[in-house]
């Protein structure tokens, strides 16, 4: 086995900030923004220093937030851990604002701005004009309010609990129960758990109402009719517009929502039920015991280790360096938060995985798609700035996306029986095409809601309601479910946290689609692309990344069409 990527290798060496340097207030952070603020900058070589400094000073201040975050995430218990992360959202990230947008304009307003390498910074230099043209004063405070606002999403959700079998089960631990082959457990467990999530439904409606208010004001402030257009603008979608997300609403209701349509009538006949209920949707459809590639967090993390070694040593090499550093948490326990995320640390150059594993097929999934994340940070963490490691999520999602699907040559590490390994490819392909049209409810739903920000709660169900039957399979009978279905929404963590990051799941999806099918074709030069594009964080365009992968940023109807043929095609050979 080969060594660790040392850790020495891939921090960032400080030349601009002491060694030893931890925020505790302001005064500690002030002297270097200031600095950087009064700096002269008489030729292009210091221009080009400021810009390393002022990189060293984010990678250092993100890292610490990064932390920060962390750490509240995985125990939602400890109001130590909570004030720390709003410690910093209330007392640094609001002064830290000006100063941002004071060292952009000294940036473009520099004299030696034209110096610089044209290739090497324009995408840089086109996200900060940005930056500054939706820069307001009067938002800096709604920011603050509106971050930690976000967070109740994940404390509410945190304290949802059910009791089976006089067992307190965590949502994510009680999913499992799902795929039980006892229909009527499966359906005890799925009510259990929607009757959970109702009790904090108003709770969490008045929260997104809240959230929409303030991300309006936002809008306003900027010189935007609403957020989803200043979201467009401060994400930074400079390679696609709106009437895209449009068209790949579209592309999918036509080309995939009726072959999930033919994937459920399949599930009912197998299954030998005249209606096909939500808690049906997960268990197995020969009636076999559920997926359960791992029983433990640690042997997630070695058995993923052992897979990435097989695709590429440096994949696997990634992964030894956090597990030897502990930037790893995988298991599901009370008080910890939802979800799961890979975190980049800009400064150590080693990210952070956080997951509520409980040993599923889907946790391994999650592991997989945020071991992409991870061993992008690696790729990417040899750029010169932290600014170009910052990529779009419709590159990021690719590398992880990619990963999922690349991977599954090698997934004999989880699945020894071959019987199993088919089952685990048959769920994940299945999966593939399942998570389209779910993209499509999510996006086109923010849309809908952010053109009409000042919408009722029966306005804001009614919108769901139609959405989800536009895009929601046709066969599950929801009768009796009705409530659940129209809060479904709320499981999704994104709407309250990260609003509008979510069509990249579609966009990077059909990527990896694309990648997958060049390394079936030819994996040596696959892989080989991959990790070149990765290498590039956000040097270049969206397309132009995507090219370098050996792909098309399409996502029109007839390349949805190609995509998806394919993956039937490679679901027919499983199924041999």
């Amino acid at each position: 086995m080969q060594a660790l990527i040392s850790s020495n290798s891939t921090s960032i060496s400080r030349n601009f900030l002491p060694k030893k340097l931890s925020i505790d207030s302001w005064n500690t952070l002030a002297p270097f923004y200031e600095a950087l603020k009064t700096r002269p900058i008489n030729s292009k070589n210091d221009l080009e220093k400021w810009l390393k400094d002022r990189s060293e000073l984010e990678a250092f201040v993100g890292e610490d937030v990064g932390w920060r975050y962390i750490k509240m995430n995985i125990d939602t218990t400890d109001e130590q851990l909570e004030k720390s992360f709003n410690f910093f959202v209330n007392e640094i990230e609001p002064k830290i604002a000006p100063y941002e947008n004071s060292f952009n304009q000294k940036l473009i307003q520099s004299s030696f701005l034209d110096e610089l390498d044209t290739e090497t910074y324009f995408v840089y230099l086109r996200a900060i004009k940005k930056e500054m043209e939706i820069y307001r004063d009067e938002n800096i405070p709604l920011k603050t309010q509106l971050t930690e606002e976000a967070q109740q999403y994940g404390a509410i959700s945190a304290k949802m609990t059910i009791e089976i079998d006089g067992k307190t089960n965590t949502l994510q631990q009680a999913s499992i129960y799902l795929k039980s082959t006892d229909r009527k457990l499966r359906e005890e467990v799925y009510k259990k758990i929607a009757q959970r999530r109702l009790q904090d439904a108003q709770k969490l409606d008045d929260l997104f109402t809240s959230l929409i208010k303030k991300r309006q004001q936002l809008a306003l402030n900027t010189g935007f009719e609403n957020y989803r257009d200043y979201m467009f603008a401060e994400m930074g979608r400079f390679d696609y517009t709106k009437q895209d997300c449009f068209d790949f609403h579209n592309s999918i209701a036509k080309e995939i929502v009726p072959v999930i349509n033919q994937f459920d009538e399949n599930r009912k006949t197998k299954l030998k039920v005249t209606s096909l209920k939500p808690w049906d949707k997960m268990v197995d459809v020969d009636g076999k015991s559920p997926l359960q590639p791992t029983q433990s967090g640690a042997e997630l993390m070695d058995k993923t280790i052992a897979c990435f070694h097989n695709i590429h040593p440096y994949f696997g090499q990634c992964m030894e360096t956090m597990k030897e550093m502990k930037h790893v948490d995988l298991e599901s326990k009370v008080g910890k938060a939802p979800g799961g995320f890979n975190y980049p640390l800009n400064e150590s150059g080693v990210p952070f995985i956080y997951m509520n594993s409980v040993g599923s097929q889907r946790d391994m999934i999650t592991m997989l798609h945020e071991g992409g994340h991870a061993v992008h940070s690696f790729l990417s963490h040899p750029l010169a700035l932290t600014a170009f490691k910052d990529v779009p999520s419709e590159v990021a999602e690719l590398a992880s996306m990619s990963m999922e699907l690349i991977s599954m040559d090698f997934w004999d590490v989880f699945y020894t029986n071959e019987e199993e390994l088919k089952r685990a490819k048959r769920e994940q392909l299945e999966g593939v095409l399942n998570t389209l049209p779910w993209v499509a409810t999510i996006d086109k739903f923010q849309h809908l809601l952010y053109e009409n920000p000042t919408h009722t709660l029966m306005q804001r169900k009614e919108i769901w309601k139609n959405i989800m039957d536009e895009f929601s399979s046709s066969v599950v009978d929801w009768s009796d479910c009705e409530d659940e279905k129209n809060y479904y929404w709320q499981k999704q963590l994104h709407l309250f946290e990260v609003p509008f990051y979510y069509i990249e799941y579609g966009m990077a999806q059909l990527g990896a689609i694309a990648v997958w099918r060049n390394y079936k074709n030819n994996p040596t030069k696959a892989i080989e692309q991959y990790m070149e594009a990765l290498k590039l964080g956000y040097t270049k365009p969206i397309a132009e990344i995507y090219a370098t992968a050996g792909i098309k940023f399409d996502f029109s109807q007839e390349y949805i069409h190609e995509l998806v043929t394919f993956v039937k095609s490679e679901l027919d050979k499983v199924e041999k």
